[in-house]
């Protein structure tokens, strides 16, 4: 890898922080120096379903992901190159027809769900953090955000979370802790842990 480049695997249940501790890392580095490179962006496309199909898939286990393209794009970031990151469209459980253009930045931080299971990422990561938050908050989090953001109705979401969500966190998500270099307690509520993580990524872009 690039020693002049900074990985970041930010890992952790749906709900349970990832993104306030991913803004204020990226904050850290500042605008110029940081990119954020979100996992959900690179589910499967699925253009071959029909809209009731898509809606029963499991996309919470690893295979809902295109890794390979993830990590293709990953490592053309690291060698300085910019790539088409793809868009997901939760809306229509579908990868949409647009992109977005990303240059490449000192720091990378690559967030999702399930980074910390697959050996092929975490083997590119500088640093491995697993955000932690009890079970009733991650829910409740979940269900704000896909109702608010994801054009989500409140019974399929609670549906999704108990066929797939839960079961799949606790086989595949809750495991990668292990893999963790720090973890992270109470989520974007840990004021030190957002600190000490903010200073390592500051020190990282100002050395």
């Amino acid at each position: 890898m690039n020693a002049n480049v900074l990985v970041i695997g930010l890992a952790g249940g749906t709900g349970s922080g990832k993104t306030t501790i991913g803004k204020a890392i990226l904050a850290a580095a500042g605008e110029a120096h940081a990119l954020s490179l979100p996992q959900d962006a690179y589910y499967r496309a699925q253009h071959d379903l029909p809209p009731e199909a898509r809606a029963l898939i499991n996309y919470d286990e690893p295979s809902a992901f295109d890794t390979d393209l993830l990590i293709e794009q990953l490592d053309a970031l690291v060698r300085g190159e910019a790539i088409n990151r793809p868009v997901y469209d939760f809306s229509a459980d579908n990868r949409s027809d647009k992109i977005v253009l990303l240059e490449p930045r000192p720091v990378i931080l690559l967030e999702g769900i399930l980074v910390l299971h697959e050996p092929a990422l975490r083997e590119r990561m500088d640093v491995k953090v697993f955000v932690d938050a009890p079970p009733d908050e991650r829910f409740i989090r979940r269900l704000e955000r896909d109702v608010r953001e994801r054009g989500r109705s409140a019974e399929s979401v609670i549906n999704q979370y108990r066929r797939t969500v839960k079961p799949m966190h606790d086989l595949f998500i809750e495991p990668t802790k292990k893999y963790a270099d720090i973890i992270v307690p109470e989520g974007g509520k840990n004021n030190v842990a957002l600190k000490v993580l903010s200073a390592y990524v500051h020190q990282f872009v100002h050395q």
